[in-house]
């Protein structure tokens, strides 16, 4: 019972933590144009 204690406040940090990085990338523009990387790789320019 006592891991709980360390448990839980550990699962609700790592939870902010991929909360956090997953609005970073929204914010910085990693999802704005995802087909064109695919794209980019076939061009020969």
């Amino acid at each position: 019972m006592d891991i709980l204690y360390l448990l839980i406040p550990l699962s609700v940090t790592l939870v902010f933590c991929i909360l956090g990085g997953l609005w970073w990338a929204i914010y910085r523009g990693q999802f704005e144009d995802i087909e064109a990387e695919g794209e980019r790789i076939l061009r020969d320019d």
